[in-house]
């Protein structure tokens, strides 16, 4: 149910360049063509009345409460589907009308309970208005057959089906269908039996639903109702605010009650999700309250030692003490920090300061260094800013998508609903994975090409599209000869055209037909506008950047760069991962992306800090556990991170962070990191802190505070107080100096303030005196650096070889219902959707290992061993098995190699060679008991 502060046009909004204008109560009336009567009317202050229309999906006609006159018509058209025609003239209240709707309201109030005072939808509740705005007072029909026993459906951890409630209006099932994509809802029968059912005649929970709530937020009245709201009431007041988990950034309005969260509403003018959610923002913020909860400070000399809680002056004096005894001990380089892209920007930016400023080196990095780094690295290099060039709107334009290594329905899956949309209006798929994801083929979406290559062998695959473009004369001569640089132009065609870069070359490496790959080749290059969106299927290899670089060489030739519709996007993961790298967290730059060593930019920051910044890059996360390791570096500050479950190697680590003198840990739960901490800090969930978050189309959002912090303090407010205690005082009052000193320094951020953010909603960097309103668009005319630079990307296979003893492709993704290492969504009933880490396993290796669909089988990789149930499934391929990392107890990541692109050092989590064995009977039982 949308709250009563959301104004509802009735339908969607129409573009044209042609006004139409009527006339509707004796009002004029100009508004786009296209646009429904009933729309033109609310737009104009009328207020027809309605119930299955609302301007989230498209008119219906079904209700018969929006009827009008007509002049010179006959009957009482639904003005919902009525579009406005010039000269129009429009009655909307009249005796006749208010007779049928009074009908209308009478027949569906005659099956529905007249429980108001105790129902939850009381005082939020369209059928409760519109029975008022038609004055209906009575009704005449005596109790006969009816759905007022009908049985609740309870079977969803988050909100109940009660269709005693239901007036079978559709919003629900269109808004699954248009919205969401996913087609879980359906009418089941037909006239007085007609009923809503999830799949067939199935429970929610059985049924193909995902949770993204859209049915919920569309209906009318209390037949689909949260349960937070059944248990605490309607809510009282909301605030504004940007959803805490990945890198769409959908806005959300909190709505309280008290100082208790009753929903997170999708914020229809949310720029990003445009009313939508899913699973995760929509509902799975109850771990914010979870009783696991660090709530006090703590401090223990040895990690051997039981934790003590103690104040909070004297964990960061204790904390701060440490630290300099460390540094006198070991030198300066001897600690350092790493940074969080679950934070916002300027508790991010508060931390790489405290590191330059306080701590004197350059010892900061950040959890982008283990996903998107190489596209940092990739897209600097070839366009000059390391970002996406688009907004995400921007693919209701495309015409090709290319999907490379983005489970996108799972990973963004409100962006994805998008993406779906305008492949339901035509737009043709390209889909390059090893697996075949959900977006492959769904419900009135199937790709064109599904390019299902080896694990490793992307930059072959890539090159082979380009060969294919080069070869067969499909570039964008015009757009190369102006918007590109020629010599590297010339050096790269050269390459790029040799037969070792051919499809049947690319065939033998990566197990794609050559005839699929010169398809999938000539669709993106002949498309009108072709769009490129890719996650870590991409990055998180050995040739990461090379692959970043080859995607960018192919926009380029294509001449899919500069304009609506086209581009190379990559998907961030985390909800602050643009963020966290915009904001000078990686140790060889500052914020905007300016390196550490140029004097010019370090002479701005020394002046404004008051300090001599470090010429030198500091050590990245891979270097300082070496480092530890070799006894050099002794003391991290790991706000917001739990590098013990997400980094590769997990033995490794965890061998490094024993071997370190003092970590500070602040988190929200003793996480597996902490388990290795000297000192843990309480940090504040997205919910009890001010801020901003950088989304994955380089949008900056509000993040605004809704309860107090439950530990008391926010993080940007510890960090300073750490600062401080280490002698260099941090005195900000509110985030938002913070961001006015971001401004001050970054010259992508400087038009970026509070006061702009809450104006405009959000903006798009660079935001600055060029473009005061934000950038949706990148690289139009020419590109950052200018001419755009295309790299030679030749495929070096990975050392992460199969052999007998190895002989089987681990390769590792996401799922919807959990998020990143599971901290959060374990803590939510989002638990109960995804109990456990799975390996997907194909029939025939199952087969060959004598494995049954549900067996606890043993995983060895080279450098460790594991145990996980095994799902057999045709989703991946022979020679390819599957997990996700979203729990602890699978020790997924103790599996990973040490090999990591060679130019970010981003981990190869995407490729390890494994055994798989079925277990005994007896250890099949120790092993599920999780022994």
């Amino acid at each position: 149910m949308r709250s009563r502060q959301d104004s509802d046009f009735s339908t969607p909004r129409r573009e044209s360049a042609r006004t139409v204008t009527l006339e509707i109560d004796g009002r004029p009336v100009a508004v786009p063509e296209g646009t429904s009567v009933i729309r033109a009317a609310a737009e104009a202050g009328i207020n027809i009345p309605k119930l299955c229309a609302t301007d989230s999906l498209e008119p219906f006609g079904s209700c018969r409460l929006c009827l009008v006159e007509i002049e010179g018509q006959k009957g009482y058209p639904a003005s919902c589907t009525t579009p406005v025609r010039d000269g129009l003239k429009v009655r909307t209240e009249s005796p006749a009308l208010a007779r049928l709707r009074r009908g209308v309201m009478e027949l569906y109030i005659s099956d529905h309970p007249l429980d108001c005072l105790t129902c939850p939808a009381n005082g939020n509740c369209e059928l409760q208005d519109m029975a008022g705005a038609v004055g209906l007072r009575e009704v005449r029909y005596r109790a006969g057959a009816n759905h007022l026993h009908a049985e609740k459906d309870t079977s969803n951890p988050y909100f109940t089906f009660d269709p005693s409630k239901c007036i079978v209006c559709s919003r629900c099932v269109r808004a699954c269908e248009e919205v969401q994509g996913t087609y879980a809802l359906t009418i089941d029968g037909r006239g007085f039996s007609s009923v809503v059912s999830p799949g067939q005649k199935q429970s929610f929970a059985a049924s193909e639903c995902v949770s993204c709530g859209a049915c919920v937020q569309a209906c009318p009245t209390a037949t689909l109702m949260e349960n937070s709201v059944i248990e605490l009431g309607q809510p009282e007041h909301s605030v504004v605010t940007t959803c805490g988990y990945c890198g769409v950034g959908c806005s959300f309005r909190a709505e309280m009650k008290g100082d208790l969260v009753a929903r997170m509403a999708p914020n229809p003018n949310g720029q990003a999700n445009h009313g939508h959610s899913c699973v995760k923002g929509r509902f799975a913020w109850g771990y914010a309250t979870h009783p696991d909860r660090v709530m006090r400070p703590m401090i223990r000399k040895s990690i051997d030692q039981p934790w003590n809680e103690v104040s909070w002056d004297e964990a960061i004096a204790y904390a701060a003490s440490e630290f300099k005894r460390i540094q006198q001990k070991y030198g300066r380089g001897s600690i350092g920090a790493i940074t969080s892209s679950r934070c916002t920007n300027e508790e991010t930016f508060l931390v790489q300061k405290l590191v330059r400023a306080v701590f004197g080196n350059n010892n900061v990095d950040t959890c982008a260094r283990v996903c998107h780094s190489p596209t940092g690295y990739g897209l600097k290099t070839a366009f000059g800013t390391s970002a996406t060039t688009q907004d995400f709107d921007s693919v209701m334009q495309a015409d090709v998508m290319m999907v490379i290594g983005a489970n996108v329905t799972e990973g963004h899956p409100v962006f994805a609903a998008q993406m779906k949309r305008r492949l339901r209006q035509g737009a043709r798929l390209i889909v390059i994975d090893p697996r075949v994801t959900e977006i492959v083929r769904l419900p009135h979406v199937a790709a064109s090409y599904h390019l299902q290559l080896k694990p490793g062998t992307n930059v072959a695959l890539i090159n082979a599209i380009a060969h294919v473009i080069v070869t067969e004369d499909l570039i964008d001569e015009k757009f190369v000869a102006e918007r590109c640089d020629p010599r590297e132009f010339e050096t790269w065609k050269r390459f790029i055209a040799d037969e070792r870069n051919s499809p049947e070359a690319a065939e033998k490496i990566t197990g794609v037909a050559a005839e699929q790959i010169r398809g999938a080749a000539r669709m993106y290059a002949n498309a009108p506008n072709g769009a490129i969106y890719y996650g870590l299927g991409v990055t998180e290899h050995s040739q990461g950047s090379t692959m970043v670089l080859g995607i960018a060489n192919l926009a380029m030739i294509t001449g899919n760069i500069g304009r609506l519709g086209v581009g190379v996007n990559p998907l961030r993961g985390q909800n602050n991962v643009q963020g966290a790298c915009d904001m000078g967290s990686f140790p060889h730059e500052f914020s905007g992306y300016r390196h550490i060593s140029d004097p010019v930019v370090r002479a701005t920051f020394d002046a404004a800090w008051g300090v001599q910044v470090d010429p030198e890059p500091g050590l990245r996360i891979p270097n300082m556990f070496d480092a530890a390791l070799d006894g050099s570096f002794m003391g991290l500050y790991v706000q917001g991170e739990d590098v013990a479950q997400s980094e590769p190697n997990g033995k490794h680590v965890t061998a490094a962070l024993q071997a370190m003198e003092c970590i500070v840990v602040q988190d929200l739960f003793m996480n597996e990191t902490a388990q290795y901490a000297h000192v843990f800090l309480p940090g504040s969930s997205f919910l009890e802190k001010n801020g901003t978050f950088t989304n994955s189309e380089r949008r900056i959002s509000m993040v605004r505070k809704v309860t107090a912090p439950i530990a008391g303090k926010e993080d940007w407010e510890i960090t300073c107080e750490l600062a401080t205690a280490l002698g260099y005082p941090m005195k900000y009052r509110h985030p938002s100096e913070i961001m006015d000193e971001i401004a001050r320094l970054t010259p992508t951020f400087s038009g970026v303030s509070y006061a702009k953010l809450e104006r405009l909603g959000s903006v798009q960097w660079p935001c600055n005196d060029k473009a005061p309103a934000g950038t949706p668009v990148m690289h139009i005319g020419e590109f950052v650096r200018g001419k755009g630079k295309l790299s030679i990307t030749e495929y070096v296979p990975t050392e992460e070889r199969t052999n007998s003893q190895f002989p089987l492709i681990l390769t590792t993704g996401r799922i919807l219902t959990q998020y990143n290492v599971g901290t959060q969504t374990r803590r939510t009933a989002n638990a109960s959707m995804h109990a456990e880490d799975r390996l997907e396993i194909h029939p025939a290796d199952a087969e060959l290992r004598g494995i049954r669909d549900g067996d606890m089988v043993a995983v060895a990789a080279r450098r460790g061993e594991t145990r996980l149930r095994a799902s057999i499934t045709e989703r991946v391929q022979p020679g390819v098995v599957y997990t996700t990392f979203h729990h602890p107890e699978s020790h997924t990541n103790d599996l990973m190699s040490e090999h990591s692109d060679w130019a970010t050092n981003c981990p190869e989590y995407k490729v390890t060679a494994v055994q798989v064995k079925a277990l005994a009977a007896s250890e099949q039982a120790r092993a599920a008991a999780g022994g």
